[in-house]
């Protein structure tokens, strides 16, 4: 669980004045010059998300699988005056994963925090009558690409001396 906690917090540091903005310790820039991207981040939890991060002084980077909601995220963001860009993002999809990484990169020079929001639930009702299509879904979304969105930003978080050192990873 450490392991997780320093991908998510990016350095200890940040994470550790992310938990205490939450505890109602006061916030400024707590996040000042780190870049965040968050999966899934136009509607609902993954926009709060990406809305907390840029008000801590986050740079964000959201995404979704259709431009015209980055575009409306993107704007409402910018509109309340906070540092956000966005790209389309099917986390499901190579291209897509790699573009989210190489936005947040070219943009703003790195990568310190990732929040992996994108997720899938395309069944309700009785679990003997999902398909093996349905749980291909599931795993592929919810479990594959979030380990392969994870695996394209430790690199560029290493960087910037957060996430997993390749030592740590070996154990």
């Amino acid at each position: 669980m450490r392991k997780a906690g320093l991908l998510l917090g990016g350095c200890v540091r940040s994470w550790k004045s992310v938990r205490m903005a939450s505890s109602g310790v006061a916030r400024r820039d707590l996040l000042a010059n780190k870049v965040a991207l968050v999966t899934a981040s136009t509607d609902g939890i993954g926009l709060a998300i990406a809305r907390r991060l840029a008000q801590d002084g986050a740079h964000v980077v959201v995404s979704s699988r259709k431009q015209q909601n980055v575009d409306r995220a993107v704007a409402a963001l910018q509109g309340e005056g906070l540092s956000v860009t966005g790209t389309v993002c099917h986390v499901g999809k190579a291209e897509d994963r790699e573009r989210l990484v190489t936005t947040a990169v070219k943009r703003y020079g790195g990568i310190d925090i990732l929040v992996s929001n994108a997720a899938v639930n395309p069944f309700f009702g009785n679990l003997m009558d999902v398909t093996e299509e349905v749980w291909d879904k599931i795993l592929g979304i919810n479990v594959k690409a979030m380990a392969l969105m994870t695996k394209a930003v430790v690199p560029e978080m290493e960087k910037r001396g957060c996430g997993w050192t390749r030592q740590e990873r070996r154990a």
